[in-house]
């Protein structure tokens, strides 16, 4: 069984930060569970780029107000606290926070806890083993 706390993450290893967000990775790779769960704050007026084309990702807004613009379709959608968004399809997107928010985000590979996004707005595929 594992037991871990935001607490005993904070500014430790798994406490990622930019500019940008902050990303504190409660499960990764070496817990062995198949996927990674992380808490993802987002800072109001921060619009993030993204595209996980090795990853899909599942997002369930805790807080906040933020706009997810489906860059396939041109579609806008509005996230609320209770709102889930998934790319199924690796979708590329724009995040835009309205105020600050808060996500529980699941990746599919697991995230190592080391990745930082690249130039097109992606995580590489790192394996444990590797870093």
């Amino acid at each position: 069984m594992i037991i871990r706390s935001l607490e005993e993450i904070d500014s430790s290893d798994r406490d990622v930060k930019t500019s940008d967000w902050r990303s504190m990775r409660l499960l990764l790779e070496n817990d062995n569970m198949g996927f990674s769960l992380h808490v993802t704050k987002i800072p109001a007026g921060r619009e993030l780029n993204l595209h996980y084309k090795n990853h899909l990702e599942a997002v369930y807004c805790t807080s906040g107000k933020a706009e997810v613009l489906d860059k396939a379709t041109g579609a806008t959608h509005t996230i609320v606290p209770g709102t889930v968004y998934a790319l199924d399809q690796n979708d590329e997107h724009r995040l835009s926070a309205i105020e600050n928010c808060e996500f529980v985000c699941v990746f599919n590979p697991p995230l190592t806890g080391k990745e930082v996004h690249d130039e097109s707005g992606a995580y590489p595929i790192l394996s444990h083993d590797t870093h």
